[in-house]
């Protein structure tokens, strides 16, 4: 299977897509919901448009695998959330540093949920040696200016951020305070960081080369497999039930 390598920036997608009624962002990569719909509509452009080879990301070899994470595809935490392993620090210490005060670190529920005009909800759970932290339809955790944070004296910490609407999505790992490499799952020859090619290896265990400019079919499974391999930790949904400690952050939209 192939997809389009410059079409969104190469077709007036964008401006297609406004004049009927899509919900697009300025500047950014399209949803790729938007650019097939454009491609549907616009079949002489589609086989004018440059493509790149699609690929499905599976375990070459043993260790965490995108089929492990086959219940993600479901929906079962949104189209918005980030969940970031972190080594070295405890479920409260988490929290702060995402940016929770204490007074808002509580008993999450069933009834607790992110809103626009309320308060962001972050879960966490200690999984063997890892904190695991939720964000239900926030990305606080997946950048630059948290990561680091979570990762001082010695740390690690490893992110998998899906934002549906967003330019990209984010797989990013930092120990001891260095943010080492921030990729685009999707497109994983889109890395930046200190060291890059870091996880590199991870990507080639899952079928992925690194050095290809393909697209990456089950990005997100792909990048929570990697996360998985990099600590030893397999989220499941029993992990997502609550009653469970988290905060409740007001203000955060």
């Amino acid at each position: 299977m192939t997809y389009l390598k410059h079409g969104p920036e190469a077709f007036p997608i964008r401006e297609w897509a406004q004049a009927n009624g899509y919900l697009v962002s300025e500047r950014g990569r399209l949803a790729s919901n938007i650019v097939d719909a454009f491609f549907a509509a616009h079949p002489e452009a589609y086989e004018q448009a440059e493509k790149v080879e699609m690929v499905r990301a599976t375990a070459r070899t043993p260790g965490a695998s995108p089929e492990d994470y086959g219940w993600e595809k479901g929906n079962a935490l949104g189209d918005i959330y980030t969940i970031v392993f972190v080594r070295g620090l405890d479920e409260h210490e988490v929290l702060r540093r995402i940016g929770a005060a204490d007074k808002d670190i509580r008993l999450i529920t069933d009834e607790d949920y992110s809103q626009p005009e309320g308060p962001e909800i972050i879960t966490v759970r200690r999984i063997e040696d890892w904190t695991i932290a939720i964000e239900d339809c926030g990305w606080r955790a997946s950048h630059m200016e948290a990561l680091c944070p979570l990762s001082r004296d010695g740390g690690e910490a490893v992110t998998v951020m899906r934002h549906d609407y967003a330019a990209r999505h984010r797989l990013a790992y930092a120990i001891d305070g260095q943010y080492l490499t921030d990729i685009n799952p999707t497109f994983p020859i889109e890395r930046h960081g200190t060291d890059p090619d870091r996880l590199n290896r991870h990507l080639r265990e899952l079928g992925i080369d690194p050095a290809a400019d393909d697209r990456i079919d089950n990005a997100i499974p792909a990048a929570l497999a990697i996360a998985s391999r990099i600590t030893g930790v397999v989220i499941t949904p029993e992990h997502l039930r609550r009653p469970i400690l988290g905060a409740a952050i007001p203000g955060a939209y």
